[in-house]
């Protein structure tokens, strides 16, 4: 079960978790993660091969983990708060895609 406190709302999570990506680098590694994982998504579902939905999760956060580990020296969100790091992670993507969060 996810602990939510101390934040009430994905509204008051999203800063946190901006901060928890302050360096550039990270923020970069989360970006190539996720834009990977949409590409092996789309091709588990175009050639409809399960085994790639796996691979996506899996080399997703190990990009971001890498970031984490070796950039910003610290957790990643996902071990405390699951949901709201996987919603902050499509938000900080899209965000960055749109230039609102910088690379």
């Amino acid at each position: 079960m996810e602990s939510q406190a101390p934040f009430e709302s994905f509204a008051d999570f999203y800063p946190f978790y901006l901060a928890e990506h302050a360096h550039p680098v990270s923020r970069r590694l989360h970006f190539a993660g996720s834009s990977v994982a949409l590409v092996l998504l789309g091709t588990a579902l175009a050639t409809q091969e399960p085994w790639l939905i796996l691979l996506a999760l899996v080399q997703g956060y190990a990009f971001a983990w890498v970031g984490h580990f070796f950039f910003e020296h610290n957790r990643p969100a996902t071990f405390k708060y699951p949901l709201w790091s996987f919603m902050g992670d499509w938000r900080m993507w899209s965000d960055m895609l749109r230039g609102r969060v910088s690379f």
